[in-house]
């Protein structure tokens, strides 16, 4: 698999690795053995990338990609923390950092976490100065080797990225979120900060196996948040109108590569990028493991491929989302 250097990590990753949101909550049950046969065909396919989260099945998703960690070098992990108190800014201190990252390296078994981004915090969090002067101390004392953010809005991406020691950026990238493209992905290329393509697929829509009588099961995300009642809206179908998201999958349908499903199509629209260095979908089975790591043999879009995205945006996608975030 093509290796991409993780911004100010240092560390190299394979461009293609795992979200490990569904093995923890919030996609329907999955159980155990699984999550870790799916994590397990990740690895043995080249994947060296894991991203997973304090909050996901509260601490489930963290403590099974320990179990495989313990198995697998050459393994990068990123962890988040921050969603599992009240989202205010006070929340995000040094005390609370130290706490939390407690949790996860006891999880992970690990002494030092590879990388830890804030989860989305509250938008004040990122212009202040003492936030970060607690993940540098968390550097320092050696419980984590970088940290990144994860953020909802360009905005939030922009600010972060002025940040000096701000590692790597996570953001909503695929081809019903285009807004990235303007100025965050050139930014972190000049500033070195790597960029996480996260919700890939839009939460499935681009995998082109739903249609207008798909259901979710009632734990599913994609059922009880298509509203924001849960957390941000963007995080489900990338706040994309369930219908309108069919619609623009079935103007892409035509122009996939002999051979190709649209979700490895969607996939190598964002490997494409100038600036990505990973994208992280998740997986329920080891067979759409392998169909996420085949994007990263593809050959590049061509010029007419990426127009096709570009003109689907522009008329459905854009009108209803691009300036939200």
């Amino acid at each position: 698999m093509e290796m991409r250097r993780l911004g100010r990590t240092g560390r190299d990753v394979g461009v293609v690795g795992l979200g490990a949101w569904q093995l923890g909550a919030d996609w329907g049950a999955v159980d155990e053995s699984d999550a870790l046969a799916v994590l397990q065909a990740a690895i043995d396919g080249g994947v060296t990338f894991i991203d997973t989260a304090d909050v996901y099945g509260d601490g489930r998703s963290e403590r099974l990609v320990g179990q495989v960690l313990k198995s697998s070098e050459g393994l990068t992990v990123a962890t988040k923390m921050g969603r599992r108190v009240e989202q205010v800014p006070e929340n995000y201190s040094l005390a609370n950092f130290r706490a939390w990252n407690d949790r996860s390296r006891q999880n992970l078994g690990v002494d030092t976490i590879d990388l830890v981004q804030l989860h989305c915090p509250p938008t004040p969090v990122y212009s202040n100065d003492e936030v970060f002067d607690a993940l540098d101390t968390l550097v320092d004392e050696g419980r984590i080797a970088a940290y990144g953010v994860s953020v909802e809005t360009c905005a939030e991406a922009l600010t972060a990225i002025a940040r000096p020691n701000v590692a790597s950026v996570q953001i909503i990238l695929n081809a019903l979120r285009l807004k990235p493209l303007d100025q965050v992905l050139p930014a972190a290329q000049a500033a070195g900060v790597g960029i996480i393509a996260r919700v890939p697929l839009a939460s499935g829509l681009l995998s082109g196996r739903y249609d207008e009588h798909t259901t979710f099961a009632d734990d599913d995300h994609r059922t009880y948040n298509r509203h924001g009642e849960a957390f941000d809206v963007g995080e489900t179908f990338s706040g994309v109108d369930f219908g309108t998201g069919l619609e623009a999958v079935r103007r892409l349908m035509p122009w996939l590569p002999a051979g190709t499903a649209m979700a490895q199509f969607a996939l190598r629209w964002i490997l494409d990028q100038p600036g990505v260095t990973v994208v992280i979908p998740g997986a329920r089975n080891p067979q759409q493991v392998a169909g996420n790591i085949s994007a990263a043999t593809l050959p590049p879009l061509t010029p007419d491929q990426l127009t096709a995205v570009q003109q689907t945006y522009d008329t459905l996608i854009r009108p209803q989302i691009h300036d939200r975030w």
